[in-house]
């Protein structure tokens, strides 16, 4: 296998991939929108590209993997709108494409489980921009996708820490509102264990074991740093923005059994008690 890697939307997620991939002689080229970025990209060892450019229709000829992370919107896959011709042409000769979805296409279950086969009745834009995507993606003939769907993501910089000692974190309470999370640790073990494993067409789920209330996460947040746990607030009566309040128009438990089974997965942090306090422990 080819160790070349086109990353297109060089987010959290992605980066933490070609850290773990570079020391293993990759080459990496991760893309961005923002010019400004380029010079820290280049110095993580990660070759910078704006998006979109001419050299990206060359560069789905010359790699063999292609990780896509850039958000959809209403009009549906932005790489597409740019490389769909290209894909169509020389997609057969890749090894392996991934593209990051969100558990949010499965919509509200009512706190019930999960898993990769429950039809999808997405709730938010967000969700079914996404839904959208993952079918256009799927479409593309003989093309090598990997359907990964991402639980909420945490991890060093993105923690309930920081909001904490700002004060500004609510104890949200809505009577039996569940949410399944995942460590970008593991996400980026998920898709290296993927690469070297391609099964083209496949969807996974990526979450921790555990789905449960946000309260008990920040609870658990505010022990670790010490400070008094803020107290609860009613969801109806809470002042949330609409983004913020459409995170609680889904409850659902989601079922992780594919990822470790296929991908022999076992979760570095398998759980929001575990994650957290390893975060804290790293001074994050």
């Amino acid at each position: 296998m080819k160790k070349a890697l086109l990353s297109i939307g060089l987010g959290y997620s992605a980066s933490l991939l070609a850290r773990m991939l570079l020391p293993q002689g990759w080459v990496i080229y991760g893309t961005t929108r923002m010019p400004n970025r380029m010079n820290v990209i280049g110095k993580s060892g990660v070759i910078p590209l704006i998006f979109p450019s001419s050299e990206l229709s060359n560069l789905v000829e010359a790699v063999d993997n292609i990780l896509v992370s850039a958000a959809p919107t209403e009009c549906g896959d932005p790489v597409l709108a740019v490389l769909k011709d290209q894909l169509e042409v020389f997609g057969s000769r890749l090894n392996w494409v991934g593209y990051l979805s969100t558990t949010g296409v499965y919509g509200d279950h009512s706190g019930n489980w999960v898993d990769e086969r429950t039809s999808l009745v997405p709730t938010t834009d967000r969700g079914k921009w996404r839904q959208f995507a993952e079918q256009q993606w799927q479409a593309i003939p003989d093309l090598p996708i990997h359907i990964f769907r991402l639980a909420g993501i945490y991890g060093p910089g993105r923690s309930p820490f920081a909001k904490l000692r700002y004060g500004k974190s609510k104890r949200i309470i809505k009577k039996g509102q569940v949410f399944n999370r995942i460590h970008v640790g593991d996400i980026a073990q998920v898709l290296a264990a993927s690469i070297q494993r391609p099964t083209p067409g496949e969807v996974y789920n990526i979450s921790d074991d555990e789905p449960a209330p946000p309260q008990d996460v920040i609870a658990f947040a505010a022990k670790l740093l010490g400070i008094p746990i803020p107290p609860e607030i009613c969801f109806d009566e809470a002042h949330l923005s609409p983004m913020a309040r459409s995170f609680f128009s889904d409850n659902k438990r989601v079922s992780n059994s594919r990822m470790k089974k296929q991908l022999n997965i076992s979760l570095l942090y398998p759980n929001y008690r575990i994650g957290l306090r390893q975060l804290f422990n790293d001074g994050n």
